[in-house]
């Protein structure tokens, strides 16, 4: 082989894998999506409770949900206003500190 033939041989190599990696960086923008969801979970793929994509009826559908649970009323939580036991046995030992400091 001859040099030139030599350096043509290296740079049509050199173009053919520049252009093969640009080609993959395209395919995978636009599969990585879909390929996502075809990958089981044991493998890395998403669990079986992700949410819904956006774009698809199932996500439409669980905005719509969310949007109603949103302008419905807040539901009164009782357990959030009632102290719990050990609250109140905290606040008995308190008092009676400083019951007794006050009276030294």
């Amino acid at each position: 082989m001859t040099r030139r033939s030599n350096a043509f041989a290296k740079l049509s190599c050199v173009l053919l894998i520049t252009c093969s990696l640009g080609g993959c960086g395209t395919i995978n923008s636009k599969l990585a999506g879909g390929m996502g969801d075809m990958i089981p979970q044991w493998a890395g793929g998403l669990p079986a409770d992700a949410p819904a994509r956006p774009g698809t009826a199932k996500y439409d559908q669980e905005m719509k949900e969310r949007e109603q649970q949103r302008l419905e009323p807040a539901k009164p939580n009782d357990a959030a206003t009632t102290p719990s036991p050990h609250a109140l046995a905290c606040a008995r030992v308190w008092h009676s500190l400083s019951d007794n400091a006050t009276l030294e």
